[in-house]
């Protein structure tokens, strides 16, 4: 997938921290100090719904459903 060109603004604190990591090699260049922020930020946004799912959940459903079979004879496991 190719790439576009965008033009973002930055106070200069914020420019000269990229300025530092660039210096330090921890990036190649703004550009990819800025993409790979950019990146992060996304995938912790997208696992941010998996939260929202899971508070949605019975968790007295969810915990009968988790202990189903846990009052069983443990002594005979079944075949695989």
């Amino acid at each position: 997938m190719g790439k576009a060109k965008v033009a973002v603004i930055f106070d200069a604190a914020t420019l000269d921290e990229i300025d530092r990591l660039v210096a330090r090699r921890v990036f190649p260049n703004r550009s990819r100090a800025v993409e790979m922020a950019l990146q992060e930020k996304l995938e912790r946004l997208s696992h941010t719904r998996l939260a929202r799912e899971c508070a949605a959940l019975d968790p007295v459903f969810e915990k009968a459903m988790a202990e189903e079979g846990i009052g069983e004879d443990l002594s005979a496991w079944p075949e695989y």
